[in-house]
């Protein structure tokens, strides 16, 4: 059973840093996209970043030059860098897994429990 468990969350002030990890239970960086994605309260949850199998990456508008994905597969790992954080950034981050790069969460099928990140002014 394929399982993502994200950890790294927590509460921080505006400008500062935050790094997600996910460790997913089986390897598959191999052949499928992973990706970031955040729900806020009374918002839809977004996109904020995907890295494909080969490492090519994407990012939302708001988060570019702000955040990093990356990924370790020898750890079985995705990670999210989040430098100069804003309120707006506060969400639940979810990491999760598909074969493509889709944009929209509701095509990923492995998915994470997500980890809270809280950003005060």
């Amino acid at each position: 059973q394929v399982q993502l468990v994200e950890s790294g969350g927590g509460s921080v002030q505006a400008g500062g840093s935050l790094s997600l990890s996910c460790v997913v239970s089986e390897d598959i960086y191999s052949r499928n996209c992973m990706g970031w994605f955040r729900q806020a309260p009374g918002k839809e949850r977004e996109r904020v970043a995907t890295i494909s199998s080969d490492s090519r990456t994407t990012y939302a508008d708001s988060v570019k030059g702000r955040f990093t994905i990356s990924k370790d597969n020898a750890k079985n790992t995705l990670y999210l860098q989040m430098n100069t954080l804003k309120p707006e950034d506060s969400a639940m981050y979810y990491c999760a897994a598909s074969p493509l790069c889709y944009g929209a969460y509701s095509l990923y099928p492995y998915r994470g429990q997500g980890t809270q990140v809280t950003v005060s002014s």
